[in-house]
């Protein structure tokens, strides 16, 4: 076994998702590793399947057929408890899903409290440490309706962040934000893939694929129709299907 197979972090063999009793195949049959310190762009249509794709790695989306298998575990096993599991996983959404109802502070630290048993003052401390690093540490005590979509935005990412989570998993996190505030949150995300964090990004935000992605990975009609690194993808795609994708986009 090589270097590489021992980083493997996720791996995913023959996954597919079928909706309406099977009439749609969102994933028909995806392979793909995913490695540690590794940031994956999955780019491509509306209606590909890459957010499926990514929701199926934390079961948020549970396959109709094949594996995941997340740091040697196969999660897609019914006996286990993908609970503990998606505790490694931080997930951020093209809506925040922020509680509503709680401050921001609150939102940072109610997981790491109740699921991870950490005091208050561990986990706020940890929490403040996040906000000064987002610019928003004077941000505490507000609620997510007093925030600009684009400080929810970095609040749902330090949140994640809050436990010490493995993998970061990023589903269009700047599609619902106005065009000024993109670049704050993927200032935030560029900062994570420095640092080493192992990042899968589904975005539109081709700028971001160029210059942060270890790989890019092209989906369409629930395949994989080509990966690379961004400089085979952008500058010399293979497959007249991704060309034609990004004539469109580019």
């Amino acid at each position: 076994m090589n270097a590489d197979q021992n980083n493997v972090i996720i791996k995913v063999e023959n996954l597919q998702k079928h909706f309406n009793g099977g009439d749609l195949k969102a994933l028909n049959g995806v392979n793909a590793e995913i490695h540690k310190g590794e940031v994956v762009v999955v780019i491509g249509p509306s209606g590909s399947g890459k957010s499926t794709f990514l929701r199926c790695l934390n079961l948020l989306e549970i396959p109709t057929g094949g594996t995941v298998t997340f740091e040697g575990v196969d999660i897609t096993d019914k006996k286990v408890n993908i609970n503990i599991h998606r505790q490694k996983m931080g997930m951020v959404f093209q809506q925040f899903n922020l509680f509503p109802h709680m401050t921001v502070l609150k939102n940072m630290t109610v997981a790491p409290t109740t699921l991870l048993k950490r005091s208050k003052e561990e986990a706020e401390k940890k929490a403040f440490e996040l906000l000064k690093r987002v610019n928003l540490f004077d941000r505490a005590t507000a609620y997510p309706h007093q925030l600009s979509g684009g400080q929810q935005q970095r609040i749902a990412i330090v949140r994640a962040l809050c436990m010490d989570p493995e993998v970061m998993l990023f589903d269009e996190p700047t599609s619902a934000l106005d065009p000024e505030m993109v670049g704050e949150v993927l200032d935030v995300m560029k900062s994570l893939a420095r640092e080493g964090m192992t990042m899968v990004v589904v975005t539109h935000e081709m700028g971001f694929a160029r210059e942060v992605a270890d790989r890019v990975i092209f989906m369409d009609e629930g395949v994989i129709v080509e990966e690379g690194t961004p400089d085979e993808i952008f500058n010399h795609p293979q497959q007249q299907r991704t060309k034609d994708f990004l004539n469109k986009v580019l």
